[in-house]
């Protein structure tokens, strides 16, 4: 009888040490799997700790991201911005230039951090990628040739008529819809835009109107002119994150408050935009 009870005194001894195994083994996976987690850095650690914000941007748009005629350095409204936005980030800032398709593919592979580049906020980015908070407003307006308007009087106008710009830019996109027929260029310059307008090889580009407007202004040789009645797309611009990295958006945003509470967006906003305050949403009456 006793040697019968020590072996189920064995066995329950035996069977308890098994579970406080089991039990150490899985608190200890959890604490593996905690502080794997606790060192997973979010996007904005990981900029603080490397001390750069990689910034896509196109280095030709103006005078939003272009290179000065003298000096070649990169420049421009969104150009200036971020640099002064990572100044107060204590952030070195570095640009890679590209397309504008290319940056928001760069965005979701991680090769830059954000973008910058006159990029309208709609719902349809909204839901693929996270806007701070706008530092841009306009609408469109539509480059024609000055002597016959292009034959356009409107948007439904457009059926036939060859508009020039990127693939998916918001204003192609309202091309299309109007029945445009689509001339893509590829981080083309200005210059070969409007001449291709003024020259007849395309009829139109939907566009920014301050961006327009200034174009215009440079290139006043050419035989182009803004439609006087087409105006239509009320736009804000933002830098765009990729999805998620809402500490990064937080601390974008509480910096672009603090540039426009105290007028230094407004100031980088009048030396691009000839005076204009773009940051100011435009009084503007829509059709």
């Amino acid at each position: 009888m006793v040697y019968k009870k020590t072996i189920k005194v064995t066995a329950l001894a035996f069977l308890m040490f098994s579970i406080a195994l089991i039990t150490a083994a899985c608190s200890s996976e959890n604490n593996n799997g905690a502080a794997e987690k606790d060192t997973q850095k979010t996007a904005w650690e990981e900029i603080k700790e490397e001390g750069k914000l990689v910034v896509a941007t196109a280095g030709t748009l103006y005078p939003a991201s272009y290179h000065d005629s003298e000096s070649d350095q990169l420049t421009g409204y969104d150009v200036e911005v971020v640099r002064e936005l990572a100044k107060r980030l204590d952030l070195d800032v570095k640009f890679v230039e590209m397309a504008f398709d290319g940056m928001l593919t760069s965005i979701n592979s991680g090769k830059v951090d954000i973008a910058a580049n006159d990029i309208a906020i709609t719902d349809d980015r909204k839901e693929k990628f996270t806007f701070a908070i706008p530092y841009k407003h306009s609408y469109g307006t539509a480059i024609v040739r000055k002597d016959d308007l292009s034959g356009i009087k409107s948007l439904d106008d457009l059926e036939g008529k060859k508009a020039a710009g990127e693939a998916t830019t918001t204003y192609m996109k309202v091309a299309r819809e109007h029945g445009a027929e689509e001339v893509i260029y590829d981080n083309a310059t200005n210059e070969q835009y409007l001449t291709d307008v003024s020259n007849g090889r395309t009829d139109v580009i939907l566009n920014d109107y301050y961006l327009q407007r200034l174009a215009l202004a440079y290139f006043s040789d050419l035989n182009i002119t803004i439609h006087p009645d087409i105006k239509f797309n009320p736009s804000s611009a933002g830098i765009v994150i990729k999805k998620g990295n809402d500490e990064l958006k937080a601390q974008i945003d509480k910096t672009l408050k603090e540039m426009k509470e105290d007028g230094t967006i407004a100031e980088i906003s009048k030396k691009f935009y000839d005076g204009a305050d773009v940051s100011k949403k435009p009084e503007v009456d829509f059709d």
